[in-house]
């Protein structure tokens, strides 16, 4: 089933959007709080995250997009929809309630599912995969950030 209009992106931005707008409820005022944690030297600058995660969210909303117009709903948007609410929920778990323990269980969890995503869409849109690469990276990278910063902290 091939489903060509860009009408279905909407929905697929509406949740990226609103899994930023979540996450942004928890940043909000956090730049101080970021640079007084105790940190490891190769944590970026606070200026970084929102240039990098505006880029993958736009490609996290494309390949969720190009997975469902080739298949509709299905067990792979399913395990995306799944990262997706984890994204939401880590900012304000780390920075909103400072557990940096349980927000590094969530992105380990994310970062699982990322996985799995990546795994499931693949055979219906390498490009949708390849889109999904970038953001297995950087949640990676995140990963061990959050870690680090738990241990310091």
């Amino acid at each position: 089933m091939h489903r060509p209009s860009w009408w279905g992106l909407l929905p697929f931005a509406a949740a990226v959007t609103a899994a930023a707008l979540i996450g942004g409820l928890g940043v909000a005022g956090t730049a101080a709080e970021y640079q007084n944690l105790e940190q490891p030297s190769w944590a970026p600058p606070s200026w970084l995250f929102g240039p990098v995660w505006t880029i993958l969210y736009a490609m996290i909303a494309v390949a969720g997009w190009l997975v469902w117009r080739r298949t509709g709903w299905n067990r792979a948007l399913t395990v995306y929809a799944g990262q997706l609410v984890l994204n939401a929920l880590w900012t304000p778990i780390f920075f909103g309630f400072g557990r940096y323990g349980l927000a590094l269980i969530d992105i380990v969890a994310m970062w699982l599912l990322i996985g799995a995503t990546i795994f499931l869409i693949r055979p219906v849109s390498r490009t949708a995969a390849w889109l999904l690469v970038p953001y297995w990276a950087w949640v990676t990278f995140a990963t061990a950030l959050n870690a680090a910063i738990w241990s310091a902290n």
